[in-house]
């Protein structure tokens, strides 16, 4: 059954609703239906129940510098050992605004990419890069959304 309704869960869906906490409000202005499309995107992407932090700049900044030492915004945060992913609301606005993209549609990405962090893959090496891309695209198509790394 669905914990979230007395419907029996679809077969090769995710049958619980991932947390999404909204830490900067202006998600909600700025990429409309951002909490929709965040718990989407988690729920396709894995097993695991992860909480996915819609944060500002100023907050994945200081993460950043605390768990990385890098005193920089980055655009997605993965914390393996709580399951959260923290996303910052000017690094994916301004990066989707300079790829030609939609903000939801790089919102969901992130997520996908971040859960693919929680489930141990990296991409360090260019291998690992491949495969995790090839993960993140074909996630992607199963929620209808353009490969991001199509150029043209």
């Amino acid at each position: 059954m669905d914990p979230q309704s007395s419907r029996p869960a679809q077969a090769g869906r995710m049958a619980y609703k991932p947390a999404v906490i909204v830490a900067d409000p202006a998600w909600r202005r700025r990429v409309p239906g951002a909490v929709k499309i965040a718990a989407r995107a988690a729920a396709m992407a894995g097993a695991a129940r992860p909480t996915v932090v819609l944060a500002s700049d100023r907050m994945v900044r200081r993460l950043n510098a605390r768990h990385r030492g890098q005193s920089r915004a980055t655009n997605v945060l993965s914390f393996p050992g709580t399951g959260e992913i923290v996303l910052a609301l000017g690094v994916v606005c301004r990066e989707a605004e300079a790829a030609g993209r939609r903000p939801a549609g790089h919102l969901a990405h992130l997520v996908l990419h971040g859960m693919l962090h929680l489930a141990g893959h990296d991409h360090h090496a260019a291998g690992e890069a491949r495969r995790m891309a090839l993960e993140e695209t074909r996630f992607l198509r199963k929620l209808g959304l353009p490969d991001p790394w199509r150029r043209g």
